[in-house]
């Protein structure tokens, strides 16, 4: 493999994208947690990466508005609000709308059948309290009808839009009573790309996120019980 230290080109670059997505998904995660410092000297530990790559994720994640960079202050996760939050959900009501749609025109028998399948286990889920199990199979069916739209750039831009507000994603999907009133949306979401309907797919998407809209807008920015997007 060549060594080239030309830009885009080479083993240097792979390193830092395998940087820039460890540290995305220690975002994504929780492990990270909105404004914690990023020490450059402790993520090379970490990462087991060089000074050079882990510096260049951080402009990378900054530019993607998920860190934050300051003279003489370091890096840190950035800490969004809830207008914010509300802000990037209305863009995430956009996006996912067109993901549904095109997965309705786009789904298959076998993937009807998985579709279905997660909705029954969020009905098993919920019926049995568990909430946890329920907040997991929320993010695999958000994740299947994306791979079932097949829209590359949409999964890119949601995946960002994601990252930037999984503090509040994670608050809402664990707050008393949030389950109860997103899995009839949820079966909504699912029943409609079952039934090869783009329109009704994705005014069910739109009207579940315009809940999850809602569910922000009565937040306080620091303060409530955990909740799901």
């Amino acid at each position: 493999m060549s060594t080239s230290s030309t830009p885009g080109v080479g083993p240097d670059v792979d390193v830092e994208v395998d940087v820039v997505s460890q540290i995305r998904d220690a975002i994504l995660a929780g492990s990270l947690v909105p404004g914690q410092r990023l020490v450059e000297a402790e993520l090379c530990e970490q990462l087991g990466a060089k000074r050079g790559p882990v510096r260049a994720a951080l402009i990378d994640l900054e530019h993607q508005g998920l860190i934050e960079r300051r003279a003489n202050r370091g890096a840190r996760v950035r800490i969004v609000s809830v207008e914010q939050a509300v802000a990037i959900t209305e863009v995430r009501q956009a996006v996912e709308g067109l993901c549904a749609a095109k997965a309705a025109q786009n789904v298959t028998d076998q993937q009807i059948s998985e579709l279905r399948g997660i909705g029954d286990e969020m009905v098993a889920a919920l019926g049995v309290g568990d909430v946890l199990r329920y907040s997991d199979l929320n993010s695999r069916l958000h994740q299947l009808v994306g791979s079932i739209a097949d829209q590359p750039v949409a999964d890119e831009v949601l995946a960002n839009l994601r990252a930037r507000n999984v503090r509040h994603q994670y608050r809402l999907s664990l707050r008393a009573g949030r389950p109860q009133v997103s899995l009839p949306q949820h079966l909504a979401i699912i029943d409609a790309i079952c039934s090869r309907d783009p329109q009704a797919a994705e005014m069910a998407t739109r009207a579940h996120l315009g809940s999850v809209i809602e569910a922000l807008q009565a937040e306080t920015d620091d303060h409530g019980g955990p909740f799901e997007a």
